[in-house]
């Protein structure tokens, strides 16, 4: 079978393809002064971030949230991936922002928890909330000692990939797989005039977007508090084995013609392309492209959401972020209702519905295989026993970080710079 490709995305900073593989992946405004009564107004707004006009999870919570709760409305609004960040911090520093919205997490880009934190625009939240968050999130949704958000699902950024195309052509890539064993079959792959992964190697965010796919296993894996460690001038990405370990795969992958011909200047069309015409078996995504890409498909193709293989002797963790989330307005007329909006949000029915309908994972302390999509059953042992590690970048300080690294990345691919080169501007990019 072939991918045939519509997609949604994830955040800006944790997804890096918004268009990749050609997967498609309102203004707002709080809701009214207090009655004379002293009540609080029933009519609330929430706006989220969407590439896919076709995206239904955050539409079917509010009407799922209604139902359960007659008399309260609430007024949805859906803005475009690519405005939202700088729409949402424009209209919150206005004060015209929506009662509840979408919020990244952590620190590293305009409309994360964060940045919008720090300028005391987002609403605390009761504490009791924070019995949701998966293990080590609660910082991603903290700011100035505050708890202002909550994730309402979670993805695995990885590797999207057609185990059914790749076997016809005698390839085999598991969770068991080692980086050498998947070094060791592309030339396979060329000889049937295919390529194991497809790479837009000319958009920083998917170069990206597989260094840190590799990271987890070979930075985070063995220290999971690595960006503490950097935060506090023990370490640095120089000064870290795993971080030339990741950068010298990404060059090893390319010379086993592991990536489509041209993958250094490739853009997004190539895997559309690529993709469309079966040509490749996986790409870099966030695992919830697998199924905007079976729904297109109509059935016709079966995808797995994959952690990239680790070098031989290091463990291989897969990269669970909990980056998508929801946070009030400080400003809300209505903090009660928006605290019981996104109570109901996480609440265990609710949450694993939201998933199912966005293709991700259901939020919680912890993952229950049953609780799974199809796609991620060959990664349900890892999810259930935390064999994961946090999405490296959303704890990140700032955005121009990841630009670096993902950046450096096309610079090796195109053997204009060393991995010390990319290692140094990732550096000086942290204390920027």
């Amino acid at each position: 079978m072939t991918f045939s490709i519509a997609r949604r995305r994830r955040s800006a900073t944790a997804v890096a393809l918004p268009l990749a593989a050609g997967l498609l992946l309102t203004a707002c405004g709080s809701g009214g002064g207090t009655s004379a009564n002293g009540e609080e107004p029933k009519t609330i707004t929430l706006s989220y971030a969407s590439a896919n006009t076709g995206e239904k999870a955050f539409e079917t919570l509010a009407k799922d949230y209604m139902a359960a709760h007659p008399g309260v409305h609430i007024k949805t609004n859906r803005i475009a991936l690519n405005t939202y960040n700088q729409t949402l911090t424009t209209q919150m520093q206005a004060g015209n922002g929506p009662d509840v919205m979408y919020v990244n997490a952590g620190t590293g880009q305009a409309g994360s928890v964060g940045q919008l934190g720090k300028a005391g625009l987002l609403l605390e939240l009761d504490s009791s909330l924070k019995s949701v968050l998966p293990e080590g999130t609660e910082e991603l949704y903290s700011a100035g000692g505050k708890f202002l958000g909550v994730p309402v699902s979670l993805a695995v950024s990885g590797i999207v990939y057609n185990n059914d195309l790749a076997e016809k052509s005698g390839v085999t890539i598991t969770p068991a797989s080692t980086l050498q064993d998947v070094l060791s079959q592309c030339a396979k792959a060329k000889k049937s005039g295919k390529s194991v992964f497809g790479l837009a190697g000319s958009i920083s965010q998917n170069t990206g977007l597989l260094t840190m796919a590799i990271a987890s296993s070979t930075v985070y894996g063995p220290n999971p508090n690595w960006n503490q460690d950097r935060a506090a001038g023990k370490t640095s990405f120089a000064k870290t084995e795993g971080w030339r370990e990741a950068l010298q795969a990404v060059v090893d992958l390319k010379k086993a013609g592991c990536f489509q011909d041209g993958a250094a200047g490739a853009g997004f069309d190539a895997l559309t392309n690529g993709a469309s015409q079966g040509k490749l078996f996986g790409f870099f995504a966030p695992s919830g492209a697998t199924k905007d890409i079976m729904d297109a498909a109509h059935g016709a193709v079966k995808l797995t959401a994959l952690p990239f293989p680790a070098p031989k002797g290091t463990k291989t963790y897969p990269a669970l972020t909990a980056n998508i989330g929801l946070a009030g307005n400080a400003k809300t007329k209505s903090p009660k209702l928006v605290q019981s909006f996104i109570e109901f949000a996480v609440s265990p029915a609710e949450a694993k519905k939201f998933a199912d309908a966005q293709g991700s994972i259901p939020v919680g302390k912890s993952i229950s295989p049953s609780d799974l999509l199809p796609q991620y059953q060959p990664i349900a042992d890892m999810l259930k026993n935390k064999q994961y590690r946090p999405y490296g970048i959303d704890a990140w300080p700032n955005g121009q970080i990841y630009d670096a690294l993902g950046s450096g990345v096309t610079g090796l691919l195109t053997g204009q710079k060393s991995i010390g080169d990319v290692l140094k501007a990732a550096d000086a990019a942290w204390t920027s």
